[in-house]
């Protein structure tokens, strides 16, 4: 089987609901990504034989193929093909893996993974409520699947509610971790740790006046444990609040997915080596603990122990999700997430996949350290593992 490399990995700072990106399109949004990708590695963009695109939200401004889109507003040649997938929030970690199955498979030698997400254009929820508001259909779950599993409904705020319950998490627990999120990526903001990923992107102020949008917009500078306290829980006698739980972000993001010979014949330097590619599925209903399981089948197929693994990066749902598994996985918590994590940097829903991918390429890089791990929960109860090994 063929070697699959990831050239380079990009994504957009982070934009808040209705802030620094709200007038950006999704397709331009993403096509700006391309170009980036294209422009740093150098290559033709002829040579690029797919663009694989993951997005939730595929409605209005996201509908119609966003994918194909990125392409036509970027400038990539129309000869370059594209296709825009969901698999929820790992939509474009599930890009990545398509698109590292096709050149491993040896039927293609140049793939970009990416995923766009504009949740202030595109709200999220907005598949589900448009049509109900038009009285179109019944919804996204038949009857026989909610009496299946005994549900009225499938929430992820429930899902986090029970993770929490089940681990006895407390609020101040919760609320600690997301406070670390916030000064880990206020520590690596000072240090410009985002440098090599970020995409500068042109912007607007409140004022008028433009400027290039390079800083992650959720950040919470100063944040105290005082402050997270103070905020509501999303139900009376829960544990989840916003503070605890992941930002609405706009944003986009995108790899470079080669083969060893597209290597040579480009001229090109790798990142990193792509190790194991695992999805798994379990429990719908509690739906975000799957990263656990998943983990320890990536760890077992690629023959290695956690502590084997130099970073990780684990999405911040909700702070559950990464605390439910380090104790699962007895891992390290000073490897994970270490320039902090989607409470502070936002999740932008199908473009998180390859965003955490390029965090986790450039902070191996930057620490000089070997092995890194990215794992997602998704709707449905799936998540999506990804072992790669650092060559930079």
């Amino acid at each position: 089987m063929s070697v699959a490399y990831i050239v380079d990995a990009r994504r957009t700072a982070g934009g808040k609901r209705g802030g620094a990106l709200r007038d950006w399109h999704p397709a331009d949004l993403g096509a700006a990504v391309l170009n980036a990708l294209v422009e740093r590695s150098g290559i033709d963009p002829a040579a690029i034989e797919d663009v694989i695109v993951g997005c939730v939200s595929q409605v209005g401004e996201q509908s119609f193929h966003v994918g194909r889109n990125m392409v036509m507003a970027s400038r990539l040649p129309d000869s370059v093909p594209a296709v825009t997938i969901d698999r929820q929030c790992g939509s474009s970690q599930q890009a990545l893996h398509f698109a590292a199955q096709a050149v491993m498979s040896g039927t293609q030698d140049v793939v970009i993974a990416a995923g766009v997400e504009s949740m202030t254009r595109v709200p999220m929820g907005t598949p589900v409520i448009l049509p109900m508001q038009a009285g179109i259909g019944t919804g996204p779950w038949s009857k026989a699947i909610l009496d299946r599993y005994g549900v009225t409904e499938f929430s992820q705020f429930t899902g986090a509610e029970m993770i929490a319950e089940r681990y006895g998490m407390s609020r101040e627990e919760l609320d600690t971790f997301a406070l670390g999120s916030h000064r880990k990526a206020e520590a690596a903001i000072a240090a410009d740790a985002f440098a090599d990923e970020i995409v500068p992107l042109e912007v607007t102020d409140a004022e008028g006046n433009r400027q290039l949008h390079t800083r992650d917009e959720g950040v919470r500078a100063g944040a105290t444990i005082e402050g997270l306290a103070g905020l509501k829980t999303l139900k009376p006698d829960g544990v989840i609040t916003a503070g605890n739980a992941s930002q609405i972000c706009d944003g986009a993001s995108g790899a470079l997915i080669v083969s060893e010979r597209a290597l040579k014949e480009h001229g090109l330097t790798p990142l990193a080596r792509i190790d194991n590619l695992t999805v798994t599925a379990g429990d719908p209903v509690i739906m975000l603990m799957e990263p656990i399981p998943a983990t320890r089948r990536a760890l077992e197929r690629a023959g290695r122990a956690i502590g084997d693994i130099d970073l990780y990066e684990v999405n911040e749902a909700f702070a559950p999700v990464p605390l439910a598994w380090l104790r699962e996985l007895e891992a390290d918590p000073e490897r994970l997430n270490v320039n902090g994590g989607a409470i502070a940097l936002g999740h932008p829903l199908g473009a998180s996949g390859t965003k955490l991918m390029a965090t986790l390429v450039h902070a191996l890089k930057a620490r000089g350290k070997r092995f890194g791990l990215q794992t997602m929960c998704e709707g449905g109860g799936i998540a999506n593992v990804t072992i790669i090994e650092s060559l930079g």
